[in-house]
């Protein structure tokens, strides 16, 4: 099995997204290719048809190599938590919460049996890895243990692409210096540099193309320009760069920017409706008057919600609520809409009942079992008989509290009642179905209940599913980037 290593000079250098052009690049050639990364932090998750949660983005990096994901493709995944702490997940499953020192000391023998054990997997199945590495490979406090970049690289002995992100400045400083702090071993296997987000014209690059070649004995095999597609971001830190390029709008959707905000995906198909505005909302920030309010998914349900009540956002959207505005709360925000949310056995910090916004009767109890799996179900709302795909990731348990008195009051959203419910005025909607945008009938459906609150003409809803326009984005990408890139080197050898 032939692989591509593709390693950054520094965190959000764009290696996510290279990584899924090339897969995309060499499928297209004929490759029967798999992307792979051995650990990755995140809180956005996907979960595979057997239950497995990985990263969101090896995920997409899937989808771009044409494959089905596996979560032999990122055998590690980290979700952060609110108290210096991560979930391990190893292969899919949940096996622990642990400290950043503890888990060194408890999971990196077990994490590395994992990676080589999923690579042993994928190289039965696959032709070519094209593999990502995270953060900088050359941390030189954290080297000893790093389990994503050298290490596998060598264990590969992959071909591997250094990444600079020129539009954050000191490009070639951090080509030198990443290059100088790698071991000889290391430092061998760099077959080329990509200058990734460049703005400007290239002659003008050259003299530091032409010096960098010189001062390396490495090629730049690629300049990529810099890309506005939308790509899933790995962490909430890529939500603070997002700036909405639509300069007229018809609707405006808050999302609430939760401080562990969690599968923030969600929400990328909202963004490629052109009609829509989408913008993220620090809870100290003021809510204002916008046409729905969405709570996102939470890795830390109860320490967030309790940030809005401190904040008073959480007010903000009850009197939002009250005043006839739709509010959407999904995984965690579904639960922060209920009656209550208890944690009896401390599984997210101290252990005890709390107050939710109490907007939908449900009361909700955190437990240690994770729910994690895909879902075909069929709508009641907005309009009744839509298919409906997604996938649950949650380990709360969520009771309907409904008196008889208020039975029509509140309305099963699926034809699963366990998976949320909404009010009879279809103001207030509640569901543990992560990637409910991703259904472009559905998605229209309710984006058509706020256009008709505005006025506005309706959009039409036999629309594809989302996994189309993803598609699409790939594709663009892919073609612009192998414009730009020369991947001779890696895959002569």
């Amino acid at each position: 099995m032939k692989s591509i290593m593709v390693v950054g000079t520094t965190s959000h250098a764009g290696k996510s997204l290279i990584t899924a052009a090339i897969c995309r690049i060499l499928a297209r050639r004929g490759w029967r290719v798999a992307p792979f990364k051995g650990q990755n932090m995140a809180l956005n998750a996907y979960v595979t048809a057997n239950g497995g949660e990985m990263g969101y983005a090896q995920a997409v990096q899937a989808w771009a190599a044409g494959v089905v994901p596996w979560v032999e493709m990122n055998p590690i995944l980290l979700k952060p938590q609110g108290d210096m702490t991560s979930q391990v997940i190893i292969k899919g499953k949940p096996v622990g919460k642990v400290g950043a020192a503890e888990y060194y000391e408890q999971y990196f023998d077990l994490g590395w049996r994992a990676i080589e054990e999923s690579l042993q997997h994928l190289g039965t199945e696959f032709d070519m890895l094209v593999c990502e590495g995270a953060g900088s490979p050359a941390e030189i406090n954290l080297k000893h243990r790093d389990l994503t970049n050298m290490r596998v690289a060598k264990h590969l002995n992959a071909a591997t692409l250094l990444v600079v992100d020129i539009d954050r400045g000191g490009a070639f400083a951090h080509v030198v210096g990443t290059l100088e702090l790698l071991d000889p071993d290391e430092r061998a296997l760099i077959c080329g540099v990509v200058i990734n987000k460049f703005r400007g014209q290239r002659s003008l690059l050259e003299p530091g193309i032409k010096w960098l070649e010189e001062r390396t004995a490495i090629p730049v095999v690629g300049v990529i320009p810099y890309l506005e597609h939308l790509f899933p971001a790995e962490d909430s830190l890529d939500l603070l760069d997002r700036k909405s390029s639509k300069s007229a709008n018809e609707l405006n959707i808050a999302v609430i920017r939760l401080p562990r905000i969690a599968n923030f995906t969600d929400f990328d198909p909202l963004e490629s409706e052109s009609s829509v505005a989408l913008k993220y909302l620090s809870p100290k920030q003021d809510l204002g008057h916008p046409d729905a309010v969405i709570l996102p998914g939470t890795k830390t349900t109860i320490p967030d919600l309790l940030l809005l009540q401190k904040s008073g956002m959480a007010e903000a959207i009850q009197h939002y609520a009250a005043s006839g505005g739709t509010v959407l709360g999904i995984c965690g925000g579904y639960q922060m809409l209920g009656q209550m949310i208890a944690d009896p056995e401390g599984i997210e910090g101290q252990a005890g009942r709390y107050q939710g916004l109490n907007l939908l009767p449900i009361k909700t109890v955190i437990t240690g079992q994770k729910i994690a799996r895909q879902r075909q179900v069929s709508s009641n709302f907005p309009q009744m008989g839509l298919p409906v795909n997604g996938f649950e990731i949650h380990q709360g348990r969520s009771r309907i509290e409904m008196p008889g008195t208020d039975s029509k009051a509140f309305q099963p959203l699926f034809d699963d009642i366990n998976l949320g419910l909404v009010d009879s005025c279809q103001s207030v909607w509640g569901t543990y179905l992560h990637g409910i945008f991703d259904n472009g009938p559905w998605r229209r459906a309710w984006l058509n209940r706020l256009r008709q609150q505005r006025g506005l003409k309706s959009l039409p809803t036999g629309v594809a599913n989302y996994r189309e326009e993803r598609e699409n984005i790939l594709d663009s990408l892919a073609t612009e980037i192998e414009r730009h890139l020369d991947l001779t080197p890696f895959l002569s050898q």
